[in-house]
């Protein structure tokens, strides 16, 4: 698999963007901490609704941040001429997958095995 690195480049910094303006509008910061000055409505007299919101929104930028995570990880792999490269087993990783994913870490196999 031929990789062009800028193409790569190009995609992961537009999902990057993407990412920490979705955790900016969850009122979090890029590492997955919520702003201070977020209000989940504490005077709102239904104490389990506001518990249940931030809840919610904490699950929403914990999946973000993993994302985001995905990404870094992909980029830090292009610069160490890792990318594309299975970190189980050290095979490469299909270019289907890596066009589909392009933040995979894993093979299909090594992934298939991982989950099951």
């Amino acid at each position: 698999m031929t990789i062009d690195a800028d193409r790569i480049r190009k995609i992961m910094s537009d999902e990057r963007e993407k990412l920490v303006h979705q955790l900016d509008e969850l009122g979090s910061d890029e590492n997955g901490d919520l702003r201070p000055d977020l209000d989940f409505g504490e005077g709102f007299a239904d104490a389990a609704a506001v518990t249940s919101e931030r809840t919610e929104v904490l699950g929403l930028v914990e999946t973000l941040k993993a994302q985001l995570d995905d990404v870094d990880a992909a980029v830090e792999k292009l610069d160490a001429g890792t990318y594309g490269v299975c970190e189980s087993c050290g095979k490469k990783i299909g270019a289907a997958r890596m066009e589909g994913r392009p933040t995979s870490r894993y093979c299909v196999d090594c992934k298939s095995r991982r989950t099951a």
